[in-house]
């Protein structure tokens, strides 16, 4: 049997849901995304319509499994948190929902961990032995941690209590925008004491920054203060969708 080269991915967030055909040996789009934006009420059947659509939309990617990234926790394909979509979305078994809706087999993931996995494969964490911690800084925290190459699923290191406050409260991109903060001291007073705890934790080999804000981030990982090799994802945007056709590909 030979080995599945083309995959398709789809990336649902809280603002946009998104998918493309994905070239498996490279990590690079086949054609170009097709964006629909998340409906006001992302209830289970609005969303997988959606999900239906996009699949549609490449043909040619029928005979493969779907990869579907899910803004929360997900055990073996049934959603167990949805902060930023409809609460009825928890104890929904996705997999089942969007294989009806698109017609084939499909592989749901918590999206954090569908970039760490495209990181691993293509990006900042390629070659990397032992312990990559990814962490996604946007509205919330979101995290993923890939051991020898293994994705170990669900981490929620966006939620540890630092000093008496959920941390991403104080150190997520979102807690910088709505509080003023400068990078400078985002990075000395919110991300260095974030990222110390983590790192004494879990013990990471390479930290990996993705979200929207990696972006930027010569305008402040130079302020951290950690043991741990700390660099910006390099997939960015395209992560989410690509993780996605990889676990769905392999699994």
């Amino acid at each position: 049997m030979s080995q599945q080269t083309t995959g398709l991915g789809i990336d649902i967030g809280g603002s946009g849901i998104k998918g493309a055909p994905v070239d498996l040996v490279s990590g690079e789009f086949l054609r170009d995304r097709l964006k629909i934006l998340t409906p006001e009420h992302a209830d289970p059947a609005a969303v997988a319509e959606i999900v239906g659509e996009i699949a549609a939309h490449f043909p040619e990617t029928g005979d493969y499994p779907l990869g579907v990234t899910f803004p929360g926790v997900v055990q073996g394909g049934v959603v167990r948190t949805a902060a930023n979509l409809d609460k009825s979305w928890v104890g929904t078994d996705a997999r089942a929902l969007f294989a009806e809706a698109a017609g084939r087999p499909v592989r749901v993931l918590n999206d954090a961990d569908a970039a760490a996995l495209a990181e691993n494969r293509y990006g900042a964490a390629r070659n990397v032995d032992g312990t990559v911690l990814l962490t996604t800084l946007g509205t919330g925290i979101g995290s993923a941690l890939v051991v020898d190459g293994r994705l170990v699923p669900n981490t929620e290191f966006g939620h540890l209590e630092i000093g008496g406050h959920d941390a991403e409260s104080r150190a997520s991109s979102g807690a910088k925008e709505r509080e003023g903060l400068s990078y400078h001291d985002w990075a000395k007073h919110r991300l260095q004491r974030y990222y110390r705890t983590v790192e004494d934790l879990v013990w990471p080999d390479l930290i990996v920054v993705g979200g929207g804000v990696s972006r930027k981030a010569h305008k402040f990982l130079h302020h951290l203060d950690i043991r741990t090799p700390i660099v910006p994802a390099e997939l960015r945007n395209t992560a989410g969708i690509v993780g996605a056709a990889l676990s769905a590909a392999e699994v």
